[in-house]
Protein backbone atom coordinates (compact mmCIF):
# COMPACT_ATOMS: atom_id res chain seq x y z
CA UNK A 1 0.00 0.00 0.00
CA UNK A 2 1.53 3.88 -0.87
CA UNK A 3 1.59 5.80 2.24
CA UNK A 4 3.36 8.90 3.21
CA UNK A 5 6.84 8.74 0.84
CA UNK A 6 10.19 9.52 2.01
CA UNK A 7 10.58 13.17 1.36
CA UNK A 8 12.89 14.44 -1.31
CA UNK A 9 14.42 17.28 -0.12
CA UNK A 10 13.75 20.30 -2.14
CA UNK A 11 16.26 23.51 -1.86
CA UNK A 12 13.69 25.55 -1.04
CA UNK A 13 15.42 27.85 1.79
CA UNK A 14 16.45 30.34 0.37
CA UNK A 15 13.02 31.57 -0.19
CA UNK A 16 11.22 33.97 1.90
CA UNK A 17 8.21 32.21 3.29
CA UNK A 18 4.72 32.87 3.02
CA UNK A 19 2.03 31.44 5.72
CA UNK A 20 -1.24 29.28 4.40
CA UNK A 21 -3.77 32.65 5.09
CA UNK A 22 -1.38 35.17 2.98
CA UNK A 23 -1.19 32.87 0.46
CA UNK A 24 -5.05 31.91 -0.14
CA UNK A 25 -5.48 35.90 0.01
CA UNK A 26 -2.46 37.16 -2.05
CA UNK A 27 -2.51 34.25 -4.95
CA UNK A 28 -6.73 33.95 -5.29
CA UNK A 29 -7.56 34.14 -8.72
CA UNK A 30 -10.84 34.25 -9.87
CA UNK A 31 -9.93 32.88 -13.59
CA UNK A 32 -6.59 31.16 -13.76
CA UNK A 33 -5.02 28.62 -15.95
CA UNK A 34 -3.41 25.04 -14.57
CA UNK A 35 -0.15 23.93 -16.75
CA UNK A 36 1.34 20.90 -15.61
CA UNK A 37 4.93 19.60 -16.16
CA UNK A 38 6.37 16.22 -15.69
CA UNK A 39 9.83 17.07 -14.69
CA UNK A 40 12.99 14.96 -13.29
CA UNK A 41 13.97 15.26 -9.63
CA UNK A 42 17.57 15.84 -10.85
CA UNK A 43 16.68 18.98 -12.64
CA UNK A 44 14.55 20.74 -9.55
CA UNK A 45 17.97 22.44 -7.95
CA UNK A 46 18.55 24.22 -11.21
CA UNK A 47 15.24 24.96 -11.58
CA UNK A 48 14.59 26.50 -8.44
CA UNK A 49 17.88 28.11 -8.17
CA UNK A 50 17.16 29.91 -11.41
CA UNK A 51 13.48 31.39 -9.85
CA UNK A 52 13.05 35.20 -9.33
CA UNK A 53 14.62 35.89 -6.09
CA UNK A 54 11.14 37.56 -4.93
CA UNK A 55 9.73 33.99 -4.83
CA UNK A 56 8.45 32.98 -1.97
CA UNK A 57 7.70 29.13 -0.04
CA UNK A 58 4.79 28.11 2.04
CA UNK A 59 6.11 27.46 5.85
CA UNK A 60 3.77 26.15 8.43
CA UNK A 61 5.12 25.07 11.65
CA UNK A 62 8.44 25.92 10.13
CA UNK A 63 7.74 22.85 7.82
CA UNK A 64 8.22 23.82 3.67
CA UNK A 65 7.10 20.47 2.31
CA UNK A 66 3.89 17.68 2.85
CA UNK A 67 3.04 14.66 2.93
CA UNK A 68 -0.17 14.18 0.64
CA UNK A 69 -2.44 10.98 0.52
CA UNK A 70 -5.80 10.97 -2.01
CA UNK A 71 -8.16 8.16 -2.43
CA UNK A 72 -10.34 8.54 -5.41
CA UNK A 73 -13.31 6.71 -5.82
CA UNK A 74 -15.44 5.42 -8.79
CA UNK A 75 -18.49 3.46 -10.42
CA UNK A 76 -17.72 -0.37 -10.96
CA UNK A 77 -18.00 0.57 -14.71
CA UNK A 78 -15.16 3.74 -14.36
CA UNK A 79 -17.77 6.66 -14.98
CA UNK A 80 -15.21 9.29 -13.64
CA UNK A 81 -12.41 7.91 -15.07
CA UNK A 82 -13.95 7.32 -18.76
CA UNK A 83 -15.86 10.91 -18.29
CA UNK A 84 -12.37 12.75 -17.91
CA UNK A 85 -10.51 10.62 -20.32
CA UNK A 86 -13.06 11.17 -23.08
CA UNK A 87 -12.68 15.32 -22.21
CA UNK A 88 -17.02 14.55 -21.44
CA UNK A 89 -18.15 18.60 -20.78
CA UNK A 90 -19.82 17.22 -17.83
CA UNK A 91 -17.75 15.12 -15.55
CA UNK A 92 -16.10 14.93 -11.64
CA UNK A 93 -13.79 13.37 -9.39
CA UNK A 94 -14.24 12.30 -5.88
CA UNK A 95 -11.82 11.74 -3.15
CA UNK A 96 -10.55 11.66 0.14
CA UNK A 97 -7.52 13.78 0.58
CA UNK A 98 -5.57 12.95 4.04
CA UNK A 99 -2.55 15.34 4.84
CA UNK A 100 -0.45 13.31 6.45
CA UNK A 101 1.38 16.17 8.84
CA UNK A 102 -1.08 17.54 10.13
CA UNK A 103 -3.74 14.74 10.50
CA UNK A 104 -6.43 16.24 8.91
CA UNK A 105 -8.92 14.75 5.77
CA UNK A 106 -11.53 15.99 3.67
CA UNK A 107 -13.99 14.62 1.02
CA UNK A 108 -13.85 16.53 -2.28
CA UNK A 109 -15.82 16.63 -4.84
CA UNK A 110 -14.56 18.17 -8.38
CA UNK A 111 -17.01 19.23 -10.88
CA UNK A 112 -16.46 20.63 -14.90
CA UNK A 113 -19.81 22.11 -15.70
CA UNK A 114 -19.14 23.08 -19.26
CA UNK A 115 -16.31 24.12 -21.17
CA UNK A 116 -15.04 26.86 -18.69
CA UNK A 117 -16.20 26.09 -15.18
CA UNK A 118 -14.58 23.86 -13.15
CA UNK A 119 -15.34 24.18 -9.06
CA UNK A 120 -14.14 22.09 -6.08
CA UNK A 121 -15.76 21.65 -2.76
CA UNK A 122 -14.87 19.94 0.21
CA UNK A 123 -16.42 18.96 3.79
CA UNK A 124 -14.49 17.29 6.64
CA UNK A 125 -14.03 13.56 6.22
CA UNK A 126 -12.09 11.30 7.33
CA UNK A 127 -9.85 9.68 5.07
CA UNK A 128 -11.24 6.59 2.95
CA UNK A 129 -8.99 4.39 4.17
CA UNK A 130 -9.75 4.06 7.70
CA UNK A 131 -13.81 3.56 7.29
CA UNK A 132 -16.51 4.09 4.87
CA UNK A 133 -18.25 7.15 3.95
CA UNK A 134 -20.48 8.41 6.28
CA UNK A 135 -24.20 9.16 5.22
CA UNK A 136 -23.43 12.82 5.66
CA UNK A 137 -20.43 12.07 3.27
CA UNK A 138 -22.46 10.43 0.63
CA UNK A 139 -24.94 13.44 0.86
CA UNK A 140 -22.75 15.73 0.74
CA UNK A 141 -21.23 14.02 -2.86
CA UNK A 142 -24.66 13.34 -3.99
CA UNK A 143 -25.80 17.20 -3.40
CA UNK A 144 -22.76 18.49 -5.61
CA UNK A 145 -23.09 16.19 -8.30
CA UNK A 146 -26.54 16.97 -8.75
CA UNK A 147 -26.04 20.49 -8.54
CA UNK A 148 -23.61 19.96 -11.69
CA UNK A 149 -26.36 17.79 -13.68
CA UNK A 150 -24.32 14.65 -13.32
CA UNK A 151 -25.99 11.68 -13.34
CA UNK A 152 -24.22 8.86 -11.43
CA UNK A 153 -25.42 6.22 -8.54
CA UNK A 154 -23.80 7.56 -5.14
CA UNK A 155 -24.41 4.31 -3.99
CA UNK A 156 -22.18 2.52 -6.30
CA UNK A 157 -18.90 4.31 -5.48
CA UNK A 158 -16.10 2.79 -4.30
CA UNK A 159 -12.17 3.52 -3.77
CA UNK A 160 -10.47 2.30 -6.34
CA UNK A 161 -6.93 4.05 -6.24
CA UNK A 162 -4.83 5.93 -3.98
CA UNK A 163 -1.93 8.54 -4.34
CA UNK A 164 0.74 9.44 -2.09
CA UNK A 165 3.46 12.49 -2.61
CA UNK A 166 5.01 15.24 -1.15
CA UNK A 167 4.27 19.03 -2.27
CA UNK A 168 6.24 22.10 -1.60
CA UNK A 169 4.52 25.43 -3.20
CA UNK A 170 5.56 28.57 -4.50
CA UNK A 171 3.77 31.92 -4.84
CA UNK A 172 5.81 34.45 -7.63
CA UNK A 173 4.22 37.69 -6.15
CA UNK A 174 4.94 39.44 -9.12
CA UNK A 175 2.23 37.53 -11.16
CA UNK A 176 0.61 36.54 -8.25
CA UNK A 177 0.65 32.92 -8.99
CA UNK A 178 1.27 29.61 -7.56
CA UNK A 179 3.39 26.68 -8.24
CA UNK A 180 3.13 23.29 -6.70
CA UNK A 181 5.97 20.89 -7.06
CA UNK A 182 4.82 17.20 -6.44
CA UNK A 183 7.73 14.26 -5.23
CA UNK A 184 8.26 11.23 -4.14
CA UNK A 185 5.23 9.96 -6.42
CA UNK A 186 3.44 6.57 -5.91
CA UNK A 187 -0.04 4.88 -7.02
CA UNK A 188 -1.73 1.64 -5.21
CA UNK A 189 -5.02 0.00 -7.07
CA UNK A 190 -7.39 -0.79 -4.45
CA UNK A 191 -9.90 -3.33 -6.46
CA UNK A 192 -7.03 -5.80 -7.82
CA UNK A 193 -6.34 -8.66 -5.65
CA UNK A 194 -2.58 -8.15 -5.81
CA UNK A 195 -2.64 -4.24 -4.98
CA UNK A 196 -0.36 -3.11 -7.59
CA UNK A 197 1.82 -0.49 -7.08
CA UNK A 198 3.27 2.49 -9.43
CA UNK A 199 6.05 4.41 -7.95
CA UNK A 200 8.01 6.89 -9.77
CA UNK A 201 10.71 8.18 -7.09
CA UNK A 202 12.68 10.41 -9.92
CA UNK A 203 9.94 12.46 -11.31
CA UNK A 204 8.51 15.41 -10.09
CA UNK A 205 4.85 17.20 -10.94
CA UNK A 206 4.93 20.43 -11.87
CA UNK A 207 1.87 22.52 -11.64
CA UNK A 208 1.18 26.52 -12.35
CA UNK A 209 -1.78 28.22 -11.37
CA UNK A 210 -1.53 31.42 -13.01
CA UNK A 211 -3.28 34.31 -14.90
CA UNK A 212 -4.19 33.92 -18.56
CA UNK A 213 -0.53 35.07 -18.81
CA UNK A 214 2.19 32.62 -18.37
CA UNK A 215 4.30 32.76 -15.15
CA UNK A 216 8.16 33.41 -14.87
CA UNK A 217 8.62 29.23 -13.64
CA UNK A 218 6.32 28.92 -16.70
CA UNK A 219 8.92 30.60 -18.86
CA UNK A 220 12.06 28.81 -16.89
CA UNK A 221 10.55 25.70 -17.84
CA UNK A 222 10.22 26.24 -21.19
CA UNK A 223 13.44 27.76 -21.56
CA UNK A 224 14.82 24.26 -20.50
CA UNK A 225 12.97 22.17 -23.05
CA UNK A 226 9.57 21.55 -20.56
CA UNK A 227 5.92 21.78 -22.21
CA UNK A 228 2.74 21.51 -20.14
CA UNK A 229 1.51 17.66 -20.49
CA UNK A 230 -1.91 15.80 -19.91
CA UNK A 231 -1.79 14.89 -16.90
CA UNK A 232 -4.27 13.55 -13.61
CA UNK A 233 -2.61 11.40 -10.45
CA UNK A 234 -5.92 9.66 -10.85
CA UNK A 235 -6.11 9.33 -14.69
CA UNK A 236 -2.72 7.85 -15.03
CA UNK A 237 -2.61 6.00 -12.07
CA UNK A 238 -5.62 4.03 -12.91
CA UNK A 239 -4.47 3.16 -16.72
CA UNK A 240 -0.97 2.28 -15.56
CA UNK A 241 -2.68 -0.26 -12.76
CA UNK A 242 -5.42 -1.55 -15.19
CA UNK A 243 -3.92 -2.27 -18.16
CA UNK A 244 -7.59 -3.66 -19.24
CA UNK A 245 -8.44 0.11 -19.37
CA UNK A 246 -8.16 2.55 -22.28
CA UNK A 247 -5.49 4.89 -21.81
CA UNK A 248 -7.47 7.84 -23.57
CA UNK A 249 -5.87 11.45 -23.45
CA UNK A 250 -3.11 10.14 -21.02
CA UNK A 251 -1.74 7.59 -23.83
CA UNK A 252 1.49 10.13 -24.58
CA UNK A 253 2.14 10.90 -20.71
CA UNK A 254 2.48 7.51 -19.71
CA UNK A 255 4.43 6.29 -22.93
CA UNK A 256 6.93 9.44 -22.79
CA UNK A 257 7.34 10.85 -19.48
CA UNK A 258 6.31 7.70 -16.64
CA UNK A 259 7.68 5.42 -19.32
CA UNK A 260 4.78 2.91 -18.41
CA UNK A 261 4.34 -0.39 -21.29
CA UNK A 262 1.17 -1.04 -22.32
CA UNK A 263 2.11 -4.36 -21.14
CA UNK A 264 2.34 -3.27 -17.12
CA UNK A 265 -0.21 -5.42 -15.97
CA UNK A 266 2.20 -8.41 -17.18
CA UNK A 267 4.47 -7.33 -14.83
CA UNK A 268 5.60 -10.55 -12.28
CA UNK A 269 6.86 -7.95 -9.58
CA UNK A 270 3.81 -5.56 -9.81
CA UNK A 271 5.66 -2.97 -9.07
CA UNK A 272 6.39 -0.73 -12.05
CA UNK A 273 9.76 0.67 -11.31
CA UNK A 274 11.11 4.19 -13.32
CA UNK A 275 14.05 3.82 -15.60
Amino acid sequence: MTSAPAAVLLPVGRFDPIGLDDLVEEASLLARVDRKYVVRTAELAGLLAAAPASTRALEIRGVRDFGYRSTYFDTPDRTSYLLAGRRRRRRFKMRTRAYLDTGTSWLEVKTRRGRDLTVKERVAHHDALDGPLTDDGRAFVAGRLAAAGITVDVAALEPVLVTAYRRSTLYLPEARSRVTIDTDLGWTSLTSVDRPVLERPTLAIVETKSGSSPSAFDRLLWSRGHRPCRISKYGVGMAALHPELPRLKWHRVLDQHLHVPRTAGTFPSHRLCTR
